[in-house]
């Protein structure tokens, strides 16, 4: 089947951005293009927005945000074939550095994480999805652990994650503008077998810091302790992303001054080399120290006496949505691929399976009751994809938001699911998938538990999905058009 043709948006966008003399760089997620564009105000937001195939324009984080839904992908490609830009942006480091200094600190570190996670979202879901799977046919008992099925399949489950820190890499490096090569083998380095049996090996030394935690060694680099956390750096994601951002700058320090007949050996050489040597004699424990500390800040909200794992989930599914609309949720996927690693299961991101049923359900209501077939056209494939793939953005931007109250509805009903959550105990198990396939994610692998925790999430979902029904069909009032005015 062939590719829809998007010639004509990709023309109006490409034209009302302000053509390629603003654009630094684009990207997409599930659902938009993300611009950092040089000047936002050349961009004719409102053009855009009025071209047919656009939903939203948002402009958070220093990105200039166009929402099409789930073609975006298509979109994407066909824009890049038109222009000649490169795909993730190819701009002189100094100029990166200057759009930084322009923006805050927060923006710049969210924009940094969803431009790393972003670009393996689709792969990274995937690999969630079959893991899930596996787990409900073992629990089923259609297929065991030890048959050669499984033993394929799981590669495709757990390979992604087990060599997440080589993904990341190259990810990290196109987002800190050095060599994908030079980020992919410092991702490699992290995860190659010698180091990772280091740590079944004889403890040379340990040390206890308290909160921050217990380090031991079990081996030394010329008399320095090589410290390491027990399971390694196999599936984990602060080491590589710092790693990664001090290999940048070495490289671009070297590039300043080496001639140029060494820097095609020299260059990765100098940089791969010291990356990985101060990641694991430096930035690696540095790293564990932060996965300790964000660790304990979650554990300390999430085990309150009494109220703490209720009031986390509360928190978490009343804001997630929320946190959507201005990309801020990308900083808690790396909180929660930590307590993955690290605890075996995740509390955070178990809140936040009700926020897309919620919202599906607030939009059938709406579209029910509103008879306008532009606006029914939005809506339906729109309620679809947040039920069925928890892909939010066309109904929070495309309907919800635009009501505001509907918005608001969808967020009570995702708390309401929040609370079945966090009266449950429910956790996840792995990360990645979305919509009906997030409730694969709180089966239980090793049996203990087993689908009790899905069959939560299921009930969540409902309840989140009756609460904002119930809510959006007894409070809304389709707005009338005109000719129905005049009728």
């Amino acid at each position: 089947m062939a590719k829809k043709d998007y010639s004509e948006l990709v023309a109006a966008i490409y034209k009302n951005v302000g053509g390629k003399d603003n654009i630094v760089r684009v990207a997409h997620c599930i659902t938009r293009l993300r611009f950092v564009l040089k000047d936002d105000a050349k961009a004719n937001t409102k053009a855009i927005e009025s071209t047919p195939g656009v939903i939203k324009v948002m402009v958070a984080n220093g990105q200039y945000q166009i929402v099409v839904g789930n073609k975006v992908e298509d979109v994407y490609d066909q824009f890049l074939a038109r222009t000649g830009i490169a795909g993730g942006g190819e701009v002189p480091v100094e100029d990166d550095e200057e759009d930084h200094e322009k923006r805050s600190i927060g923006s710049v570190v969210i924009d940094l994480i969803s431009g790393i996670f972003a670009p393996i979202l689709g792969t990274f879901s995937a690999a969630g999805i079959m893991k899930g799977l596996l787990a409900l046919f073992t629990f089923l008992g259609w297929l065991q652990t030890t048959d050669g099925a499984y033993m394929v399949l799981y590669t495709v489950a757990d390979g992604f994650f087990y060599f997440l820190p080589v993904v990341l890499g190259m990810t990290a490096a196109r987002k800190f503008k050095m060599s994908e090569f030079n980020g992919l083998a410092i991702g490699i380095a992290l995860v190659y077998p010698t180091m990772v049996a280091l740590t079944s090996g004889e403890v040379l030394g340990t040390v206890n810091l308290g909160v921050l935690g217990t380090f031991s060694w079990y081996a030394t680099f010329f008399g320095l302790p090589i410290i390491m956390p027990a399971s390694g750096y196999t599936s984990s994601v602060i080491p590589v992303l710092l790693m990664v951002w001090f290999g940048s700058k070495v490289e671009h320090w070297v590039k300043s001054w080496i001639p140029d007949a060494l820097k095609m050996f020299f260059v990765p050489l100098i940089t791969v080399t010291a990356a990985v040597v101060a990641g694991y004699l430096i930035i690696g424990p540095i790293a564990t120290v932060i996965t300790n500390l964000l660790e304990e800040f979650f554990y300390l909200i999430f085990n309150l006496p009494a109220v703490g794992r209720l009031l986390g989930s509360v928190i978490v599914s009343a804001f997630w949505m929320p946190l959507v609309i201005f990309g801020f949720h990308w900083s808690l996927v790396p909180i929660a691929l930590v307590n993955l690693s690290t605890l075996g299961s995740d509390y955070v991101l178990a809140c936040m399976i009700g926020h897309s049923f919620s919202l599906g359900a607030v939009v059938f209501a709406m579209y029910l009751k509103n008879k306008d077939e532009q606006f029914r056209e939005i809506a339906l494939p729109a309620m679809i994809s947040a039920f069925f793939f928890g892909i939010t953005e066309p109904a929070i931007y495309g309907v919800a938001l635009p009501d505001k109250k509907a918005f608001i509805h969808a967020c009570i009903g995702s708390v309401a699911a929040g609370v079945v959550v966090g009266l449950s105990g429910s956790v996840i198990y792995i990360s990645g998938g979305l919509g009906v396939f997030n409730w694969l994610s709180y089966i239980d692998p090793s049996g203990k538990m087993g689908i009790t925790y899905m069959i939560w999430a299921i009930i969540a979902s409902l309840v989140a999905a009756a609460v904002g029904f119930v809510i959006e069909i007894s409070t809304y009032k389709a707005p009338v058009s005109a000719e129905h005015a005049a009728q």
